[in-house]
């Protein structure tokens, strides 16, 4: 789970971290107030949307002009300007693909006179099973960019979680930031901070581009960006509640109140998997007959009928989808609830596109038996190869 830019700062100024004054803002008719609130006489007008990229980003509408989506203003009169703009409008970044998204959220904030700019994250290392740092001297850019053409600016490490965060974590980070003197101390203090947030919110990856030092001599947090495993989030109904539905994608969000691990993709082959290795192998073996997958979808391996009909409906929901592989090995799945779930899903929804379905392992004779006598068009498969290639054949021939 993502939260927006001020969400991220309200949270971490929870645990001391240094971030500049700021007030959202969600009707343009706001904007002067928390203008004034903050007195200037330099804001910065940013547009809240769960993407990087903001400040190069351009919006669809005219409009809302040229300048991106995070802007300078140097007056009152400038900051509603660009509120009326921005709110409403949508913005295509390099990290939203070419639809771009909807600003439905701005957030003012007091601009900060900037003498350097860092980069620096903490992240979950699933190698070593710890939290990692990611530091370096170059931020404000694209850290991609970084690790391709200067990788040794990048200094990484880990804390082990017996210890937590120490003193030498702090003092590798101000080493790597050559910082010394004051600043080094306000580095390890950040540090402290910033790991103690990580781990008491169980966050997946904290992300701060830029942290920057001030012309006075303060070190900052300049924008954040924060996200959350989602199993842990039964422990912060905090953090639940800033959850913004409208940055997501509506069948994601659907299959979540099913407990269904969905994840909208490009193609236009849906599937139905259960079994995580076995749904990535069935969109790589998609993509091998020529077609791409709409989306990862596994169904786990105790599904109900209920379960399934609603995966299938939002499969159908896409309108994306030319095609839906069914491919269930059942283990603790049985084939004759997942036959059921379809044929349920169908009868309710209709079936417009071609449907691929093959079943192995418990009751998968019984499965086959139903999906048979159903009466529907359905397309029955072998293995999992004789699936894909009929899924990408029936597709092509309904073109």
């Amino acid at each position: 789970m993502n939260i927006h830019e001020y969400q991220a700062k309200a949270l971490l100024h929870e645990f001391g971290v240094p971030i500049s004054k700021g007030v959202p803002v969600l009707r343009p008719e706001d904007s002067d107030a928390a203008a004034k609130t903050l007195g200037g006489p330099v804001w910065v007008v940013k547009s809240q949307i769960h993407a990087g990229g903001r400040g190069k980003g351009k919006f669809k509408e005219a409009s809302a002009g040229d300048k991106g989506g995070v802007r300078l203003a140097k007056s009152i009169d400038e900051v509603n300007a660009f509120a009326k703009q921005m709110l409403g409008a949508t913005l295509v970044t390099v990290q939203t693909g070419p639809d771009g998204k909807q600003v439905n959220r701005l957030y003012i904030e007091d601009g900060s006179d900037i003498e350097k700019e860092f980069y620096l994250s903490l992240l979950v290392d699933r190698e070593t099973s710890k939290v990692a740092f990611v530091v370096s001297t170059e931020g404000g850019v694209n850290i991609e960019d970084v690790a391709h053409s200067t990788p040794e600016k990048i200094i990484t490490f880990s804390v082990d979680p017996a210890t937590g965060v120490m003193g030498h974590h702090g003092r590798a980070v101000a080493k790597a930031l050559k910082l010394s003197g004051d600043l080094a101390k306000q580095a390890e203090k950040l540090t402290t901070q910033l790991y103690n947030a990580f781990v008491a919110k169980d966050m997946a990856m904290l992300e701060i581009n830029p942290l920057v030092v001030t012309k006075q001599g303060q070190l900052r947090v300049l924008d954040a960006k924060v996200s959350f495993d989602s199993n842990a989030l039964f422990k912060h109904p905090e953090v639940v509640a800033l959850r913004d539905e409208t940055e997501e994608d509506a069948k994601e969000i659907e299959a979540s109140k099913y407990d269904l691990n969905y994840v909208t993709l490009d193609g236009t082959i849906g599937c139905m998997v259960n079994g995580a290795g076995l749904a990535m192998a069935t969109m790589d073996i998609i993509k091998l007959y020529g077609m791409e997958p709409a989306n990862f979808l596994d169904v786990g391996g105790g599904a109900s009928k209920e379960k399934v009909a609603a995966a299938f409906k939002i499969i159908t929901a896409d309108p994306n989808v030319k095609g839906i592989l069914v491919n269930i090995f059942g283990g603790i799945m049985r084939c004759d609830i997942i036959a059921e779930g379809v044929i349920a899903a169908v009868k309710e929804v209709g079936l417009k596109v071609p449907l691929v379905v093959r079943l192995e392992g418990t009751n998968v004779e019984l499965g086959k038996k139903i999906i048979s006598e159903s009466g529907l068009n359905v397309i029955a498969a072998n293995d999992l190869s004789d699936g894909a290639e009929k899924i990408v054949a029936a597709v092509k021939g309904a073109r």
